[in-house]
């Protein structure tokens, strides 16, 4: 066993996201494991654009309110200690509320060969981010 030796806070990129975003990287496994883990935090209003993950994500609310938006315009709801799911290649954002922070561990796998783990796509839109919010599913 060994510590992973801790990486400076990023600032996360404008090209994939919008407000500000702040993220520590817990771990970027490497081969044979391909566990990546980030720890998150999203200013009031702040959001991923929308992406998806060749083998999927989880993420886990650790404060705050996160909004999780998929393409047929449902935006979920998930509260500090729930665990969101988010299938492999399924296009979806993640955010914060507009009036207050959020955290969550995002947690993914990278692929064999180093191929790409996330493709980024389009801004989301204000119309897309305020939607109706459901609790659950």
């Amino acid at each position: 066993m060994e510590f992973v030796q801790r990486q400076p806070t990023s600032k996360a990129p404008a090209e994939w996201f919008t407000g500000d975003v702040w993220w520590d990287v817990i771990v970027a496994g490497q081969e044979p494991s391909r566990l990546r883990a980030n720890l998150v935090r999203f200013a009031p209003g702040a959001r991923t654009h929308w992406h998806s993950h060749a083998l999927g994500q989880t993420l886990h609310v650790i404060s705050g309110v996160a909004l999780i938006g998929t393409r047929d315009g449902t935006v979920l709801e998930a509260h500090q200690g729930e665990t969101v799911t988010c299938p492999p290649d399924e296009q979806h954002w993640h955010g914060a509320t507009p009036d207050h922070f959020m955290e969550h561990i995002a947690l993914w796998e990278g692929r064999d060969g180093g191929a790409p783990e996330t493709t980024w796509a389009e801004g989301v839109t204000a119309e897309q981010y305020g939607g109706a919010r459901v609790r659950g599913r």
